[in-house]
């Protein structure tokens, strides 16, 4: 699986070599710069690229514009970002074209080896693969709206869960409850929230998270 990289830490960028050419990823190209980064993405059109937000020239959002600008020219393009703090913005510019194959990651999550590459994995599968940190602070900016507020608390841990990703057997492990009422659960969501369910895991992923941001 091709990967382009884009980390100006060079340290960190060397590791996150190491890392994902041990884990079977072919890193075609690793930069340390936005421009650098929107070169490599429109040349290579890798499987999937793992992105900070904060490159080189600006140390602003370098490197999400360039992600962004290549998902235009390249519809779907896989991207992870990854991101020192919860930047809520950034989260709801990757999520606003609702076309999977996104994800969001606090740097920190790269020390577990097992959740990041899962996470690189998922994304460059078209899935999605959201900080549960990011989903929390999504969430909680919404907690006076309506209809969120409207949830039950069970709606709202269930909603959550879903939001990371998690499949219905995942949900009912986590809440212990059977998955007929992780089911009925979703169908309250949905409705509530005027989305229509879907058994698809990653549009209902996308569906919840790109109302959260939108609002």
């Amino acid at each position: 699986m091709r990967v382009v990289l884009a980390e100006d830490h060079a340290q960190l960028r060397e590791g996150l070599i190491r890392l994902l050419e041990a884990h079977d990823f072919d890193v075609v190209e690793a930069v340390d710069n936005g421009p650098s980064l929107s070169r490599a993405l429109l040349e290579h059109r890798p499987d999937v690229a793992v992105v900070d937000v904060r490159l080189p020239p600006t140390f602003t959002d370098e490197g999400l514009r360039a992600a962004i600008a290549a998902r235009r020219e390249i519809p779907g393009l896989p991207v992870l970002v990854l991101s020192q703090y919860v930047e809520q913005l950034y989260a709801r510019e990757l999520l606003a074209d609702r076309r999977g194959g996104v994800g969001y990651l606090l740097k920190d999550r790269v020390f577990n080896v097992a959740q990041f590459i899962e996470a690189v994995r998922q994304v460059a599968g078209g899935g999605t693969a959201m900080d549960p940190e990011v989903i929390a602070q999504l969430l909680s900016r919404r907690v006076a709206d309506q209809p969120l507020a409207g949830l039950t608390p069970r709606e709202r841990e269930a909603l959550e869960l879903m939001a990371e990703g998690r499949s219905n057997a995942a949900i009912a492990a986590r809440m212990f409850i059977t998955e007929k009422a992780v089911a009925k659960h979703t169908n309250s969501i949905f409705s509530r929230l005027g989305l229509p369910p879907s058994e698809d895991d990653n549009r209902r992923v996308l569906a919840v998270l790109a109302y959260l941001s939108d609002r």
